[in-house]
């Protein structure tokens, strides 16, 4: 599909919100609305551009740390591939690392090019802790996000205060509990 037919489709699903079978031009608010719509999704979706194993190509040299790498916080929006409603959250991104470290930057970085599609929670907390272990191959890796969603808050049940968490956790953090607890307690420091 090309840009023009994409703008075609958002003048019809405007007129299905209107309840118009406009053959006027539209009012001057939505004149402009269908590229408007179009250029802001070229922006959103942006993740389907971006790969995974490029984000985590550059690697440097660990020095012999073993510890936990945690960057935590990071904001992130996503929308909701169910009913196209946004979610918005932070994520905790962690590894240990066992010869080879990643520039900070290429986390939150992994965390955009999930989020940047159109997605559930769980897939993008499960595939960015796969990413960790097929790119770096660290002793463990543990992914947590905490959003909430738009479809939630403005449709359905509306639950205007309510955060949905997930957690993938592999090797060291799934296997060992005093791993997994260290994170945890970084996190809430």
């Amino acid at each position: 599909m090309n840009r023009h037919q994409a703008e075609e489709a958002v003048r019809t699903i405007l007129n299905y919100i209107e309840k118009t079978n406009r053959k006027d031009p539209p009012r001057e608010g939505l004149e402009q609305t269908p590229e408007r719509v179009i250029s802001m999704f070229d922006e959103i979706f942006s993740g389907y551009a971006q790969d995974p194993s490029e984000i985590l190509d550059s690697t440097f040299n660990g020095e012999g740390y073993d510890g936990i790498v945690l960057l935590k916080n990071i904001e992130f929006h996503s929308t909701c591939e169910h009913h196209l409603q946004p979610f918005s959250g932070h994520g905790h991104i962690a590894y240990i690392p066992v010869d080879r470290i990643v520039g900070i930057s290429k986390l939150a970085r992994l965390l955009d090019a999930h989020s940047k599609r159109l997605q559930n929670q769980e897939r993008i907390t499960k595939d960015i802790a796969e990413d960790l272990v097929n790119h770096l191959s660290p002793l463990g890796a543990a992914v947590i996000l905490e959003a909430s969603h738009g479809c939630m808050k403005c449709r359905g049940v509306m639950k205007q205060n309510s955060t949905m968490v997930t957690s993938s956790m592999k090797g060291a953090f799934f296997d060992n509990k005093e791993a997994r607890n260290e994170l945890m307690q970084l996190i809430k420091e």
